[in-house]
């Protein structure tokens, strides 16, 4: 029997993975999550065999969580993505397989398959090096993008202004908006946050709680509070803090800019 984890951020996706997954007798769900915090945890503290995770969540993003598991009880990773630019090669030719949404019964069973043949002949050395390979050049595809500098359009006042992506610093919900923070302006864009985050994909976006994400180029100063959460001072003097179901994934992303033992 396959133990599997479940994570992404949309329901849809879930229930239509964890339909898949009952039809096969030999997998058994033992966990579905919607944010990078709540997965994280229950990785850590049972891991599962199988592991279907979606590149684009929140906070670590999908790259950013299978970069914080254990390698010593690294499961089987199944990406999901509705982005067919994140190479796409390289997971045919790797350990690591990938399902590209929408996808169907049977490309899911071709998936499951491959799964079951690389389970019985991998080793965990192995498994870590196909995935070392696969992050890296999903990050080489990632990063292109931002060399064109896209832009979107948002308001302020009775204007719309075209925003390069990379200047902004925070993406905060406001009820049926998102506001846009560059410097000291504001912006808003009709969107949910997860539509918003996403147009800023080129840039390193940071959920540090179901309402807020910074673009972590523009952090400056970082401290802590009294129970541990994080305080991130933008470039633009903006004050924004971590809520408490987001403080590991923030502090695991933190540690990985340090210099030197970690």
């Amino acid at each position: 029997m396959l133990d599997v984890i479940i994570v992404d951020d949309e329901p849809t996706a879930r229930r239509t993975l964890r339909e898949c997954c009952v039809r096969e007798p030999d997998l058994r769900i033992v966990g579905e999550y919607g944010d990078s915090g709540s997965a994280l945890a229950a990785i850590r503290a049972q891991p599962p065999h199988v592991l279907f995770l979606d590149i684009q969540i929140d906070s670590l993003n999908g790259l950013g969580l299978a970069r914080c598991l254990d390698p010593k009880t690294l499961p089987l990773i199944v990406f999901v993505t509705a982005y067919d630019q994140y190479a796409l090669e390289a997971f045919e030719v790797s350990a690591v397989d990938y399902l590209l949404k929408p996808f169907d019964d049977d490309r899911f069973r071709k998936t499951i398959e491959r799964v079951r043949r690389r389970r019985e002949a991998e080793g965990v050395a192995e498994r870590q090096a196909a995935l070392a390979s696969v992050l890296a050049q999903i990050e080489r595809t990632v990063r292109a993008p931002a060399e064109s500098r896209p832009r979107i359009l948002a308001e302020s006042g009775s204007r719309m202004h075209m925003i390069d992506v990379a200047q902004i610093e925070l993406l905060e919900a406001d009820r049926n908006y998102v506001k846009l923070t560059v410097g000291r302006e504001i912006f808003l864009a009709r969107s949910t946050l997860q539509s918003a985050e996403k147009s800023l994909q080129s840039q390193p976006m940071l959920r540090i709680s179901r309402s807020c994400v910074v673009n972590t180029n523009h952090i400056r100063e970082i401290s802590r509070t009294p129970r541990g959460d994080f305080i991130l001072v933008l470039a633009g003097g903006t004050t924004v803090t971590s809520s408490e179901g987001y403080r590991d994934a923030v502090r695991d992303y933190l540690e990985r800019l340090k210099i030197g033992p970690q």
